[in-house]
């Protein structure tokens, strides 16, 4: 008889595109969203926890082909209820969960409902360097709020949470652009939306992904994108718009439609959509938001009109945002770039209107936490590595008793602190294992030190500074181990853990 076969070992991999996150990545992220949180909470904003599931039809933008919903999000379909039964999938934004809630509980919020949500999203794409399959965002929509105030608030807001968490006023800008002049400058071009003309469809298209990549390709790979095409490095061509000579100066100086100042600029767009209401509309909207924001004392150090933003292209209705950091960083070969988007958003009008056939207007923001965190660890404005627990060490395992009551006093003085729980054989060990906790101090009482009711405390953080210094000179006053009465100890550690504070 044959044996049977041996199960394989799992191996111990993160999925692709996932990651695990450790004790001081975990508590700067927490610290930020609390951070965040706390703005948002000044500005009127309320918590809102939705589930981390929803059905596809809610999620609106993916539909269930004949296995699976469409590529872009986790789905399933539930199996307990035949044919008939729901497709279900991980969120992959904060916002469509919002448009349900809206919907759903119409008749109980508040009109305009402001609220903030933070949390990891889920998205099935093809992972990339620094690109991953889950991530956090924070949130922050106000919906039932026609006037463009309400996204002037928002501009306001992301302005205050970046200043908040630390990215200092002239190392970011919040541009803000209106989709409506988009549209107005399409309608001068001769690309109007819903032509019906399948040519026209197809040209507009091509235009709309052209003006997003502006910020990459610059002025040449735009022309060539609206023009004939345009071939990369790799020797790749993507076919051009084929657009006619004026379309392109139009569209041309749209994206570069900034000028001196915001009055400036919207003069110029204004000029560039004459004849379209839709534009017309947009750049009053604009000088609406850039007078209320100039009130408020936001001026171009921080907010600035800029026609170049574009977002997602079938999203939004109204005004947009993006918020760039503009300090430079070096990436992975060397170079120097600046860091870029943190966060967007804009006005969308239509979202809600998918559950109740009215629409409904609505506005927000999403902050891209883990990319905030990438940038000020770039910048150098996080911490090192978190601080770890005081360890109290065990010199005889019969007086655990001791030891325990030990860390008991210091956690109530509000010190983090642990008794080691390893083998306590080997006390070279115990050290170690403190130094791989990043621990500031370890507290040491053998059977001598308890008879005489005293403890030796081993300042860890100053032994490593005193080890690294060619002289002691500075610190020679300070021993990096000391003995101290037992009745002592709390105070003692606090006072040495204040000296690094």
């Amino acid at each position: 008889m044959a044996k049977p076969k041996k199960q394989p070992r799992p191996k111990a991999a993160a999925p692709k595109g996932f990651r695990d996150y450790f004790g001081a990545e975990v508590t700067r992220r927490r610290d930020m969203l609390e951070t965040i949180a706390k703005v948002y909470h000044l500005y009127g904003f309320d918590a809102l926890e939705t589930p981390a599931v929803e059905t596809v039809e809610a999620l609106g933008k993916f539909l269930p082909d004949v296995d699976r919903p469409n590529e872009g999000v986790f789905a399933w379909q539930e199996d307990d209820t035949g044919s008939g039964a729901d497709w279900l999938a991980l969120r992959y934004d904060m916002t469509a969960p919002l448009a349900r809630v809206a919907a759903q509980y119409r008749n109980d919020l508040p009109s305009p409902y402001r609220r903030y949500a933070m949390g990891p999203v889920w998205r099935n794409e093809k992972p990339g360097p620094g690109r991953f399959r889950q991530f956090y965002q924070c949130d922050a929509d106000t919906v039932g709020a026609p006037s463009v105030a309400a996204d002037a608030e928002i501009c306001a807001m992301l302005c205050d949470v970046l200043e908040a968490v630390g990215i200092a006023r002239g190392d970011y800008v919040v541009r803000v652009n209106n989709r409506k002049v988009l549209e107005g400058v399409l309608e001068a071009a001769n690309l109007p939306k819903d032509s019906g003309d399948e040519r026209t469809e197809w040209q507009r298209g091509v235009v709309l992904r052209t003006i997003d990549k502006h910020d990459r390709l610059g002025d040449a790979g735009v022309l060539a994108l609206l023009t004939e095409g345009r071939t990369d490095e790799s020797g790749d061509h993507t076919e051009g718009a084929q657009i006619g000579g004026d379309q392109v100066q139009l569209i041309l100086g749209f994206v570069n439609g900034r000028q001196a100042n915001a009055e400036e600029t919207i003069q110029r767009l204004g000029l560039l959509v004459e004849g379209s209401a839709t534009g017309a509309s947009g750049v009053e909207e604009l000088r609406t938001i850039s007078n209320l924001l100039t009130a408020q004392g936001y001026g171009p150090d921080r907010i600035v009109i800029d026609p170049s933003v574009v977002r997602g292209l079938g999203y939004y209705t109204g005004p947009v945002y993006e918020a760039e950091l503009t300090f430079e960083i070096t990436d992975e070969k060397g170079r120097p770039r600046q860091f870029g988007s943190v966060a967007g958003g804009g006005r969308y009008d239509d979202l809600v209107k998918r559950f109740t056939g009215q629409e409904v207007p609505a506005t927000g923001v999403s902050i891209g936490v883990d990319r905030l965190l990438a940038a000020l660890e770039a910048k150098g404005a996080t911490e090192g590595d978190e601080r770890g627990p005081v360890i109290v060490t065990v010199m005889d395992r019969d007086r655990m008793a001791d030891y325990q009551a030990m860390v008991s006093d210091l956690r109530r003085a509000g010190i983090r602190a642990e008794v080691y729980l390893g083998n306590p054989k080997n006390f070279g060990n115990q050290l170690k294992y403190a130094d791989k906790r990043n621990s500031p101090i370890a507290v040491i009482q053998g059977a001598d030190e308890a008879e005489r009711g005293v403890v030796q405390i081993k300042d860890l953080d100053l032994g490593a500074k005193l080890a690294a210094s060619v002289t002691h000179e500075e610190w020679k006053d300070q021993p990096a181990q000391f003995e101290c009465a037992r009745a002592d100890m709390v105070a003692e550690i606090e006072k040495r853990l204040a000296r690094d504070t």
